[in-house]
């Protein structure tokens, strides 16, 4: 686990003054990810997005390690591009320090447009860490619904109203997609769990191998909710099972989190503004629906653990 005294030694490589929202868990993400790489040199890439435009805002930057922009559909293939020019120039002997590689992608660049390039770098195997901080829309350009969207919420693309009670389709189950590719480590984590998150990162960093971690991000604009709530929001989602944190290593699953009393999802989606209609009687069916969803997949996973988890 991660150690919190041995963290506060290390050299903060994300700045504050950038221009994220008060309370994105986006900025949260990058920094921890940063505090969890200690001092081994790292190359970071990242996505068109939140993160990118909000954290680079020419001539400044956050970011005090090298940092590569590349376009909304690509940060894996850029990644794993540099990557592969390193692992030569080590061959070569023109390089002697051991460098890490991590790539940032929101999810409608990884579960969508970047889903292609992200496979590919996977398939691969390129020794680099690919986190997507997933806030579950495409928050940048104006809250429009991507794959990792969860039934029955509003967005500006898939808005809540008489025809439609918000998004109708199920979200896209991206980290079973990079379990899929039997690549050596696969994680979720959450905003709101420090120790859960930095142990994943400092894990993945230490394999020689391919690995991903999906970390639920609350986006306190299209979630519509007060800013000081993203931590608790996000446990919430673990404590009702809609978001649990857990890995895969070398295909062995482990739950790392299992709630105490496995709470209603009510509790998690009535404190956002993009699930009050739910809550009206003519949509209560699409509660039922979500709730079945959640106790469906939370029982496969406890079944995929098979006893291998931490209570």
């Amino acid at each position: 686990m991660a150690n919190l005294k041995e963290l506060s030694k290390n050299q903060e490589r994300l700045t504050g003054g950038h221009r994220l929202c008060a309370g994105c868990g986006a900025g949260i993400v990058a920094r921890q990810t940063m505090i969890a790489a200690g001092s081994i040199p790292v190359v970071v890439t990242s996505a068109t997005g939140c993160l990118e435009v909000s954290t680079t805002i020419f001539p400044y930057t956050s970011w005090k390690t090298s940092f590569f922009h590349s376009a909304f559909e690509n940060s894996a293939a850029t990644c794993s591009g540099i990557e592969t020019a390193y692992r030569s120039l080590k061959d070569q002997g023109k390089v002697k320090e051991d460098i890490r590689f991590i790539a940032f992608g929101g999810d409608g660049g990884t579960y969508d447009i970047g889903l292609q390039s992200l496979s590919g770098a996977m398939e691969r195997g390129h020794r680099m860490l690919y986190i997507c901080y997933n806030n579950e829309a495409y928050m940048n350009t104006g809250i429009q619904r991507s794959g990792a969207t969860p039934k029955g919420a509003h967005t500006t693309t898939a808005p809540a109203g008489k025809a439609h009670p918000g998004k109708e389709q199920n979200k896209k189950d991206l980290t079973e997609i990079m379990i899929a590719h039997n690549i050596p480590y696969v994680a979720q984590s959450y905003v709101g769990n420090w120790n859960d998150f930095v142990t994943k990162v400092q894990k993945a960093l230490s394999i020689d191998g391919p690995t991903f971690i999906n970390i639920l991000t609350p986006c306190r604009l299209g979630w519509s909710y007060k800013p000081e709530d993203t931590m608790s929001l996000a446990r919430l989602a673990v404590e009702t099972c809609v978001w649990p944190a857990f890995e895969v290593e070398n295909g062995i699953y482990k739950i790392n989190i299992i709630p105490k009393k496995k709470k209603p999802i009510e509790e998690f989606l009535k404190p956002q503004g993009r699930f009050k209609h739910l809550f009206k009687s003519e949509n209560a069916y699409v509660l039922e629906s979500i709730q079945k969803d959640v106790d469906l997949r939370w029982e496969r996973l406890q079944r995929s653990a098979s006893g291998a988890c931490n209570i």
